[in-house]
């Protein structure tokens, strides 16, 4: 059952230092107000092609980042969040989903297929095709023997090529933690009407450890680092997309949002002066890279 609460600890946020909690709400703001200058952008007709934003599920990223540093990460088409928590050069995104030659794949890769690789990003491109991710992963992780992040939707989960190269992957003992966003949704369609099974028990059928949870990042962090002496190892973390699948439309109030309730808990924890001052941060900094790129797209021949 899908709850907020899913997997909780009692006073878990109490186990992490004042610099971890702060430090993963900067990349949360950062996120969520990148995300809704690119969703304004949108809207205004700059981006021409199909845009996945990350608005609702900003924490399991920035948890992952703090918690599972510098793996080779291997997402797909919604992956504005794991691009910008691992260090990604915000401008260069911005520019990406803005068409312009300066953008991290020269404007021709769009939101979908992020291709950027760098020491402070170690995040391969995807082709758009739902899934592929986990096995060209998994088969980078046993051909190299580096740490890797491997990220898929709930959808991208029940294709067959995934299950298979999880199964090789535990058979192999590849050096992979394997991350479900899970929002419930195949666009619109929820899990279950589309299975009567979940993804962390067949991890565990395949030998692998495995947790299913929400998307408190406190939670996250402690399992990212139980999971990862482990690897191959499953973290199915229940997410909510507060936008729609493809492009910025919004069909309900979400079932909740992360962003407000980990504000609340650095309240409780006597730090909410300092994620105000974060999020105004984060806020005013996000308005102005936005101000300055769509300037510079008017200024080009980029957008006809």
């Amino acid at each position: 059952m899908r709850s907020p609460d899913l997997g909780s600890i009692k006073d878990i946020s109490k186990q992490f230092s004042r610099e971890e909690s702060l430090e993963v709400f900067r990349k949360m703001s950062l996120i969520r107000y990148f995300e809704l200058q690119a969703k304004d952008a949108f809207d205004a007709k700059l981006i021409k092609m199909p845009i996945y934003l990350s608005v609702g599920q900003e924490a399991v990223a920035a948890a992952l980042s703090t918690a599972y540093p510098n793996p080779h990460i291997f997402g797909q088409h919604r992956c504005h969040d794991l691009y910008l928590a691992y260090g990604g050069d915000s401008s260069e995104l911005a520019d990406e989903l803005l068409h312009l030659p300066s953008g991290c794949a020269k404007g021709m890769g769009g939101s979908a297929s992020i291709h950027f690789y760098t020491d402070a990003v170690r995040m391969h491109g995807h082709d758009g095709l739902m899934g592929t991710q986990v096995p060209i992963g998994v088969g980078y992780a046993l051909a190299t023997g580096k740490k890797c992040l491997i990220v898929a939707g709930d959808a991208a989960s029940e294709e067959d090529y995934v299950i298979s190269a999880m199964g090789y992957a535990a058979h192999k003992k590849a050096p992979v933690l394997f991350v479900g966003m899970d929002n419930n949704l195949s666009i619109l369609t929820e899990v279950k009407v589309r299975r009567n099974w979940k993804m962390a028990d067949l991890a565990k059928a395949f030998g692998m450890s495995a947790v299913e949870v929400a998307d408190d990042p406190w939670i996250i962090m402690h399992y990212a680092r139980e999971l990862s002496p482990k690897l191959p190892a499953y973290l199915n973390a229940q997410v909510v997309r507060h936008l729609w699948h493809s492009g910025t439309g919004i069909d309900s109030a979400p079932e909740w949002d992360r962003y407000a309730m980990v504000k609340n808990e650095l309240q409780r924890l006597g730090l909410g002066n300092e994620a105000e001052k974060i999020e105004q941060e984060a806020k005013n900094f996000t308005e102005k890279l936005w101000q300055d790129r769509r300037k510079v797209q008017q200024e080009s021949s980029v957008l006809v």
